[in-house]
């Protein structure tokens, strides 16, 4: 590792690694090394591509075997987009090679296997963390400033969101994320996992007591075992009696917005997950208030704008770029954190919970905070 650079591979070209390429790039403390696809020719092609647009000083390798790109001793951190059913092998594999890891959401088949993945990190002494950009947005770090400041939201009541887009008939019929044995959690696992976090961290990290989700509905393929919810609904109940819903679907058009209510006003984000294309960061804050003035009945919006000098995407203080520094400066601390595997291992137990309920006709069921814990050492 150079003393103040990490040296990056990603492990496959899934159409996510084109962001990631661009996001390395501008973080300003890593470096693309190589890339690794099962066919050298598709991670030729990729790196070909990539680089007449966003070009590095020194071009990456391309490797036709993921073997490959984890036996580089010049690569000190991967980021790994394989299918969700495949991601259990490649992360150990990475973490036995002395690998950092980025993995991409969900980040497992179930909360065993994550477990699994995030305990041959900690054997192995490398930093673990999902995709999740969001979380590395500025604008997450204000809203946590008004949430606190106790009189804008006053206690949070709720938390709602949806995360939805309309999938093609196309992306129904081939993509893997109808495929059972590779996205078995279809729209929850691809969609719903932003969900949860954003109720997980706007609770500071509390997991709910019970949780009851249902199917709105599936979709069944033939090279599919199972069918694959692409339309899904989850409750989430808190011990302080704080419940939060999301919607997440493959056939409701672009929506990712979400509202946190308390007893003072509420938040509202249009974009929580995939910021608008600006030169900022925003959301709204409300404290609505309903006048009575003799036979005039009013009700007044009083809502805030609140910006964050933050791009949207594609610059240097894009919440992706801020993810890859603040792993890379993580690593060159020669420090690990262990609240990225934890909010990971909490976010995939939470949406297990879910798929549990669905499975079972909403049937409650109830997270035991002591599992994460316990897989921490932390028990």
């Amino acid at each position: 590792m150079h003393e103040n650079q990490v040296r990056w591979g990603i492990l496959s070209t899934a159409s996510i690694a084109y962001k990631t390429w661009q996001a390395i790039q501008l973080s300003g403390n890593s470096v693309l090394t190589a890339v690794a696809s099962r066919d050298i020719s598709r991670s030729q092609s990729f790196i070909d591509k990539c680089q007449s647009t966003d070009p590095y000083a020194t071009k990456p390798k391309a490797y036709g075997s993921y073997e490959e790109i984890l036996a580089d001793k010049d690569i000190d951190a991967v980021y790994i987009p394989l299918p969700t059913g495949l991601r259990k092998e490649w992360v150990i594999r990475a973490a036995e090679a002395g690998k950092h890891i980025v993995c991409e959401k969900p980040c497992a088949i179930s909360l065993d296997d994550l477990k699994e993945m995030v305990a041959a990190c900690h054997q192995n002494n490398v930093q673990f963390m999902d995709g999740v950009m969001f979380m590395h947005s500025n604008r997450l770090q204000k809203i946590r400033e008004v949430l606190d400041d106790d009189k804008s939201v006053g206690k949070i009541r709720r938390i709602t969101s949806q995360q939805s887009y309309a999938a093609p008939e196309d992306f129904l019929q081939n993509n893997i994320r109808l495929q059972s044995n590779l996205e078995p959690q279809g729209s929850l696992g691809d969609l719903g996992w932003y969900n949860i976090r954003f109720a997980l961290w706007a609770m500071n990290w509390e997991l709910p007591q019970s949780v009851t989700a249902q199917f709105l509905s599936v979709y069944e393929r033939e090279d599919s075992p199972d069918p694959v919810p692409t339309e899904f609904t989850g409750e989430l109940f808190f011990a302080n009696g704080v419940s939060s819903s999301f919607y997440c679907s493959f056939i409701t058009e672009n929506q990712q917005w979400a509202n946190i209510s308390g007893t003072k006003g509420y938040l509202h984000i249009d974009d929580f997950v995939l910021p608008f294309h600006a030169p900022q960061t925003t959301f709204e804050h409300y404290q609505s208030e309903f006048v009575i003035k003799d036979c005039d009945c009013d009700m007044h919006k009083n809502n805030t704008s609140i910006s964050v000098a933050e791009h949207g995407n594609s610059a240097p203080d894009s919440q992706e770029s801020h993810l890859y520094r603040n792993f890379s400066t993580q690593i060159l601390s020669g420090k690990l954190n262990l609240l990225w595997p934890q909010i990971a291992l909490q976010t995939q137990q939470v949406s297990d919970a879910c798929m549990q309920s669905a499975l079972n006709k909403g049937q409650p069921i109830h997270p035991n905070p002591r599992t994460v814990l316990k897989s921490l050492g932390q028990d």
